[in-house]
């Protein structure tokens, strides 16, 4: 009764104050919407009218060259790109798996646990060019030189956070009843994780997976203070300058006065964005099965 009472007693707002607010709720929102996909949609506008100009089978095929020589192109930077970002990921997915996988099902509540969390969003809020300049010290200082490799650390480090929350995220949407499943048929808690849990969230960690890879292949501002640039194909990994697309596209379109030059890197730019979109592509048809699946 007190409740009732209560609730006859509470001011009602009038029905077409109600509706007036829902409108520009609605209206607030689509114009959010708007702002967004008119800002991605002016984006590839200008990267796809710059760039198309320029893309043909000898600007992928053929390596960097200095300006003024003929039949220059980006295929170099396309493989040290590739090996960069994909050292990256071998030496960060492996070690962030089985952080994520620690912080899931081992020690979820443990102090290590809370540690590793707290540092890990620290770590993705970070400057990407902090990174940059730690791995500088780290291994570019110390050795003399800069490398394909010291890229590879840095992206490494920017990785990790990623998948590791992505992975302890995905393990803990899978039914605590399939714990219990697999624990009461006989099965060992280190298996039953590995083959019963991991494998029920593969969709998932796939998805974190790709969503790191593309946010890494892009950056610039680790890989100038550790891959730098060079206008020769990716043979001295370790030890020397290692030609990718992010400082490419950076020289080519900052720091040239040619308009080649600025040419040839909206090119590049194209290839990048076309390769980033394909990944988000994949990684949205995959969390769209994973979510028909559940």
């Amino acid at each position: 009764m007190n409740a009732l009472a209560l609730k006859k007693d509470m001011p009602r707002r009038p029905m077409a104050f109600r509706k007036l607010t829902d409108l520009l709720i609605r209206l607030f929102s689509l114009f959010s919407i708007a702002v967004a996909v008119g800002g991605m949609a002016w984006i590839l506008y200008t990267v796809i009218g710059h760039g198309v100009k320029v893309i043909d089978w000898s600007f992928l095929t053929n390596e960097s060259k200095p300006y003024g020589t003929p039949e220059s192109g980006i295929a170099n930077a396309l493989l040290g790109s590739l090996y960069i970002t994909l050292g990256a990921a071998a030496i960060a997915v492996p070690l962030a798996m089985a952080a994520g996988i620690y912080l899931s099902e081992y020690g979820k509540n443990s102090r290590i646990a809370h540690i590793l969390r707290f540092s890990a969003n620290v770590m993705m809020g970070m400057p990407s060019i902090i990174v940059g300049l730690f791995v500088y010290v780290l291994l570019v200082v110390s050795t003399g030189n800069f490398s394909g490799f010291a890229g590879t650390v840095s992206l490494a480090i920017i990785m990790f956070p990623v998948v590791m929350r992505t992975t302890e995220d995905m393990l803990a949407m899978v039914p605590y009843t399939l714990r219990e499943s697999a624990l009461a048929l006989g099965m060992t808690r280190t298996r039953t994780t590995l083959c019963i849990i991991t494998r029920s969230a593969k969709n998932g960690l796939v998805t974190g997976i790709l969503l790191s890879l593309a946010r890494v292949s892009g950056e610039t501002a680790p890989l100038l203070f550790t891959a730098m640039f060079a206008d020769s194909w990716p043979t001295a990994y370790f030890s020397q300058p290692t030609a990718n697309m992010p400082v490419l596209i950076n020289e080519y379109t900052m720091n040239s006065p040619f308009e080649a030059m600025h040419s040839a890197g909206w090119g590049a730019a194209l290839v990048m964005a076309g390769f980033i979109l394909i990944v988000n592509i994949l990684t949205r048809i995959i969390f769209h099965d994973n979510k028909q699946k559940h």
